[in-house]
Formats: structure tokens, C-alpha cells, sequence
């Protein structure tokens, strides 16, 4: 049985969709990609540092669920939520990971597809890329975050714009309305996210862990508690054989050697 999805574990380490030339959000693709999430919650913060996702191939990075598969799903004893259960606690898991994650679109980002990508903390897309959720259109909804993702990056109006009419934007719409960081040129998507990582894994990794886990946590708690939290995790931080290290190669004029701890 052939691999779906690829895990390279390194300082910025590579999660592959491997299912071309769709990279389809089947079932035993999900099964693979949490397995792969396991081994990344696990990771030392000094060991992977950032990840990128991306799907193989140049078509797609994908295009999400396979149609052909909701008549099954929806004569299934549970009606389809057994797999829409599994899908959105994949879904969180990819979200919650503690190192940041930057998604690679080289192909079309459609649908659960789109949506993988929004789990993510960047995105980079390639100037042929395609994106949007257009579920509507088969008289479905999105069901792995779309409706509620969609609208804290791109604000209400846009999100309603995009969910309502199922309309496909180009990387250059996405990149106007904040959908995704940053446009390259065609075959350059994954380059650029790996020199993303590149970068963010230079900085000290247990503040990066800490600033993504505090951003995330911004808009669903008051302005107050924020900052609490802030200082909670400053006084972490300052504890840590890390921020030792940032500040005497700061002093010393040379690159930091951060370990993680």
C-alpha cells in the first residue's frame, strides 16, 4: 500500500500530501496525516522548528474530500458524522501544533483542502495556485473550519463573500484580501516556505512557540487577559537557558545557539 502522506523530521520539517495528481482528503489519507501529526507533537522545540505543508505534484495542493465518497458517508449509521468528527479534530490538531507551520500551494487549495491550509499559520502560494471553498455549489457545507478560519483572516464580509457564492479566487486575489502571505512564481511555493521556516527557526524556539500560542489565543479572550498571558509567558521565557543565550550573543555580536530549553 503506497504512502499518502510524507514526514521528513528537521529543523523545518516537510508534510507531504502524497495522493496526485488531487491529493484527495480521503479517509486513509486522514489516518496518515494524524499519524504524522502524532510525531510532530512530540518533536524537542530544538529539534523541528517549523513545518511546511504541501501537497505533491503540480495540479493541487488539494482539492479536499472526494464527492464520489458522499453517498457513503451519508448512508453510513452515523450520517456522516464519524468522518466529519475525524476531520475536524485532525483539522484542530494541525492547528494546534506548538511549532509554527507554513502552507506550501503550489496547485489548486480547494474545499478541505483550502481549509488544511487555513490550519496553518502561513501561507505561500505560487502565482498558478487556485483557492476557495466552494461547497455551496454541491449543496454542502464546509466542515473542517472554513466558516470559522476564513473569517478571522479575512474578516466577515470577505468570508461571506467567498462561502456564500463558492467563488474560486487566483493567488493574486488571496494575497490582496489576506488570504495567503505571499505570491512566488510557479514551482517556487515550497522553496519560499522552507526559507520562511528557515528564518523562523534561527529565532529562540520556545519564544517562537510561545508568541503563536499566545496570537492564537488573542481573539477569544479580552484585551486584559491577553496581556496576562503575556506576562506569564515572559516570566517563562526568562527562565529558559535560551534567553541567557540570546542575550550574551547579542552582547558578544554573534549568532545565537538556541537548544530549546
Amino acid at each position: 500500500m503506497s504512502e499518502r502522506v510524507h514526514l521528513t523530521l528537521d529543523r523545518v520539517a516537510l508534510l507531504e500530501l502524497d495522493d496526485p495528481p488531487l491529493n484527495l482528503v480521503t479517509g486513509p489519507l486522514l489516518a496518515e496525516l494524524d499519524a504524522a501529526l502524532a510525531a510532530l507533537e512530540d518533536a524537542p522545540p530544538g529539534d523541528v522548528r517549523a513545518v511546511v505543508l504541501t501537497g505533491r505534484g503540480e495540479r493541487a495542493f488539494s482539492v479536499g474530500s472526494n464527492v464520489k465518497e458522499f453517498q457513503a458517508h451519508r448512508d453510513s449509521p452515523s450520517g456522516g458524522r464519524e468522518r466529519f468528527e475525524l476531520e475536524a479534530r485532525i483539522a484542530q490538531r494541525l492547528a494546534a501544533l506548538p511549532m509554527p507551520t507554513i502552507a506550501a500551494i503550489e496547485g489548486d487549495a480547494l474545499g478541505g483542502g483550502l481549509e488544511l491550509a487555513l490550519c496553518c499559520d502561513l501561507r505561500v502560494a505560487s502565482e498558478r495556485a487556485k483557492l476557495g471553498l466552494p461547497e455551496v455549489r454541491l449543496a454542502v457545507t464546509p466542515s473542517t473550519g472554513g466558516t470559522q478560519r476564513l473569517p478571522r483572516l479575512v474578516g466577515t464580509a470577505r468570508a461571506k463573500e467567498l462561502l456564500l457564492t463558492g467563488r474560486v479566487i487566483d493567488a493574486t486575489e488571496a494575497e490582496r484580501i489576506g488570504l495567503v502571505n505571499e505570491v512566488v512564481p510557479a514551482g517556487m511555493a515550497v522553496a519560499r516556505a522552507t526559507a520562511i521556516g528557515a528564518e523562523i527557526a534561527e529565532r529562540g524556539p520556545l519564544a517562537v512557540r510561545a508568541v503563536k500560542t499566545l496570537v492564537d489565543g488573542a481573539l477569544d479572550r479580552p484585551l486584559a487577559a491577553g496581556h496576562a498571558a503575556e506576562v506569564e509567558a515572559s516570566l517563562r521565557i526568562f527562565a529558559t537557558d535560551d534567553l541567557l543565550e540570546g542575550a550574551r550573543s547579542f552582547v558578544e555580536k554573534r549568532p545565537p545557539r538556541y537548544h530549546g530549553r
